[in-house]
């Protein structure tokens, strides 16, 4: 008789709660909608645009009218682009490693550079820290401290150098910093630098973007999930756990023993298979929107994987986690567990 009563006001309330979310579903889609004017006139600035989504995003915005600057680590990374781009978009050698490189792609004092003429007048409206690597990548006993300063040279430190050479002229702009991180920076599945150094991003990001709140500068975070690009090329990672067992001490080849190695090559091709996205226009349209929307979102997560599995899993207790990665990995041959 009781839950006969009730049955009436709470289906009520559940039809005003789904009113409620369909609106404010509504509301976002509007908000978000809404695009900054005079594309033509803002320059963006893209590192590591020689493939993967930094090369889409280029010839991307490029084609919206923006005014890009492509950052390219080879010549021929340079060559290719600017071979299906127009006159609008500028590519320059860039080494996010190196301060110098940085210093002189960027430098406003250099008449001789695109950046330094075209900066002139109405600043930089956006820079995208996008360059990464994403190998060596093992057990963290596989790997010594150069392993963990080279990638933390390109993924963390170059993104700090490049935002900071040109932050006075996304202040000038009242532009945007688009630091792309990674699903990683959230959940560590695995050993080595690469999600300590978009742990790092995550910390830059957040500080960055409440200290530089009060300029009018926006600063926002791309967190993809597994996508088709060089990083998650099978070959690239298995010939990166071979190099690494090769020069490993017989000690720890024998506390491992060679089924690890085979066990994890075997992991690694399976989630290529199962989780990596090949359309790269799901991160490349974040990032676009993360420039040219109104009100961009803070925080943008492209991938199923990442939405539905990794974002969610980061969000659970550490002790269930861990439980979960332990069960489905694979453990040493001298494992206690």
């Amino acid at each position: 008789m009781i839950i006969q009563r009730l049955l009436p006001p709470l289906r009520k309330m559940l039809l005003y709660i789904l009113g409620l979310v369909a609106a404010w579903f509504i509301y976002r889609w509007y908000k978000e909608s809404k695009r900054v004017p005079n594309e033509g006139d803002k320059y963006v600035f893209i590192t590591g645009c020689d493939s993967g989504f930094g090369n889409n995003l280029a010839k991307h915005l490029d084609k919206l009218g923006f005014r890009v600057i492509a950052g390219c680590y080879t010549e021929k990374g340079e060559i290719e682009l600017k071979k299906v781009s127009s006159e609008r978009l500028t590519t320059i050698p860039l080494d996010v490693t190196k301060s110098e490189s940085i210093k002189k792609a960027t430098s406003h004092s250099d008449v001789v550079g695109v950046i330094s003429v075209s900066f002139v007048a109405p600043g930089l409206w956006a820079v995208v820290n996008n360059a990464g690597v994403g190998t060596p990548s093992g057990p963290c006993d596989w790997l010594n401290v150069e392993d963990y300063k080279s990638m933390l040279a390109v993924n963390l430190n170059g993104v700090i150098d490049v935002t900071l050479s040109v932050l006075q002229l996304i202040k000038k702009a009242k532009g945007r910093v688009v630091n792309v991180a990674s699903v990683f920076g959230r959940i560590s599945p695995f050993g080595g630098p690469y999600c300590v150094s978009k742990y790092g991003v995550e910390a830059f990001n957040d500080s960055l973007r409440l200290n530089v709140a009060p300029f009018g500068v926006k600063v926002l975070c791309i967190e993809p999930g597994f996508f088709k690009t060089s990083m998650s090329d099978t070959a690239v990672l298995k010939s990166n756990m071979k190099k690494l067992w090769d020069r490993l001490p017989q000690e720890t080849k024998d506390d491992y023993g060679p089924a690890f190695l085979d066990i994890s090559k075997s992991i690694k091709l399976y989630l290529n298979s199962q989780f990596t996205d090949g359309d790269l226009m799901k991160v490349v349209s974040c990032m676009e929107h993360a420039i040219s929307a109104l009100h961009p979102r803070y925080r943008y997560s492209p991938g199923w994987d990442a939405k539905f599995f990794w974002l969610p899993l980061s969000y659970m207790p550490s002790c269930l986690v861990d439980r979960f990665f332990l069960r489905y990995t694979p453990h040493p041959k001298v494992s206690v567990l």
